[in-house]
């Protein structure tokens, strides 16, 4: 078959020559092959390549290609298909080229829009880690340093206005709704997913005691359903005001303080749970960690232990007040952190218990995953579906005195509620059947 008189024969190319000396056609010769739907396939190609980073999957480009025909192995590799939008392009040797109009059904993997919003969970995800870790120490360091600079006055002021500031978060604190509705939080929410299960309502007329397990490493659970409005709590239980309690010491760290009390926390403290629940208004919902910070010496994955048996302190704080027990229970708290147990024996065991007598809180070894890679370790929280399930509430006389008898009764109460509210959900939400709480 012969060629036009007006046409050359096409060059003769060799199987070694490299696709990327080739002279690709010009946007005006590719029909639909505009420098704007290009880009736009480039762009989409990176943000896949980023998506399958951030789940660990190796990427397409990495991955390890036969030997191209016609020469060595990864000299030319070899092309293959992707179809982005309207148009299937061929991917070879880094070039992007149309090959044939595709179906607007035809997708290429994760798009632009939900990868830029999965960064967005993981970046809002590791910054609660980083306050939760370092904000408190970093602010208060920045304030004595300050000190000895030309910005000396900033630490003095603030120093004076927390000396005038000192006893508000006993009473009462400072709530701003705005920060309770950052959108932050529902990045946070979709990253684990987090969850908020109501199994019987609270009514409004009276107050209530909720006894939040497990303490896990963060609180993550606790902290986005009863200290954010990310899982709508006041929609779901109205009239209800949660005010979330934590080490008393985090209300002495400068700016710190101030930050959690807008969200809603208190100290955990008589005085200040004493105050909380003495309002003239019902409605008043105390959230308290029973176990504390030495539960989260046993946050370890799959492992549900509670410490419980000994802790009475919040049963005392509901009859003074005829304050409603409430039994909460977050499941796959534990399981966002790897975590290095010690035996109880062990000499690591007893340097955390001192230290936890001595400062409030107990050290421990955990990690997580990478930022950037799923099989690397770092203090990202793994993506574990949490869901915090509000129990029934059991109904507490007021005793201004209460006594031994009456402590342990409703202590027992409180043990039988959570431990059926336990084994009622468990299924449902991934603990196998056979797993049961250990209370210690």
């Amino acid at each position: 078959m012969g060629f036009p008189a007006s046409s050359e024969p096409p060059p003769h190319i060799s199987p070694g020559t490299a696709l990327h000396s080739l002279q690709p056609p010009s946007s005006a010769q590719r029909p639909g092959g505009s420098p704007k739907r290009l880009t736009l396939a480039v762009q989409r190609s990176f943000w896949r390549h980023l998506a399958l980073r951030i789940q660990g999957s190796p990427s397409p480009h990495t991955r390890k290609r036969p030997a191209a025909p016609g020469g060595p192995e990864g000299l030319v590799p070899p092309a293959r298909k992707t179809s982005c939008g309207a148009q299937t392009f061929l991917v070879c040797a880094g070039a992007l080229e149309p090959l044939a109009e595709a179906s607007p059904q035809t997708s290429c993997g994760p798009t632009m829009k939900s990868v830029q919003k999965q960064w967005l969970q993981v970046v809002c995800a590791y910054q609660y880690v980083l306050t939760f870790l370092f904000m408190g120490p970093f602010f208060s360091l920045l304030i004595l340093f300050l000190l000895f600079t030309s910005f000396w006055l900033v630490s003095v002021l603030y120093l004076v206005w927390l000396f005038l500031d000192w006893d508000t978060p006993n009473q009462g604190g400072r709530r701003f709704e705005w920060i309770r509705n950052w959108a932050m939080w529902k990045h946070v929410r979709d990253y684990y997913p987090v969850k908020l299960v109501k199994t019987a309502e609270l009514p409004p007329d009276r107050n209530y005691v909720l006894g939040v397990h497990p303490h896990g490493i963060m609180c993550v659970g606790a902290f986005c359903n009863f200290s954010t409005e990310v899982n709508n709590f006041s929609k779901k239980f109205p009239g209800i005001q949660t005010s979330t309690t934590a080490l008393t010491i985090l209300f002495h760290l400068p700016v710190y303080r101030d930050y959690l009390m807008s969200y809603g926390l208190r100290p955990v403290s008589r005085q200040s749970l004493d105050f909380i629940l003495s309002q003239p208004w019902r409605g008043q919902a105390v959230t308290i960690m029973v176990g504390g910070a030495q539960e989260s010496l046993y946050a370890i994955p799959g492992k549900h232990c509670l410490i419980l048996r000994n802790r009475k302190g919040f049963v005392r704080l509901a009859l003074r007040h005829g304050a409603s027990l409430v039994p909460v229970y977050s499941f796959g708290e534990n399981d966002i952190f790897k975590f290095k147990a010690f035996a109880t024996d062990s000499w690591q065991y007893l340097c955390q218990i001192t230290f936890k007598r001595i400062m409030g809180f107990s050290p421990c070894i955990f990690w997580g995953r990478g930022l950037f890679s799923a099989n690397s370790w770092g203090l990202l929280p793994f993506a574990r579906p949490i869901t915090t399930v509000v129990g029934r509430p059991i109904p507490v006389p007021q005793r201004l005195d209460p006594t031994k008898e009456e402590v342990d009764h409703y202590h027992m109460l409180f043990l039988e509620a959570l431990e059926q509210l336990f084994e009622d959900h468990k299924e449902s939400c991934g603990v196998p059947a056979s797993t049961h709480l250990t209370f210690i």
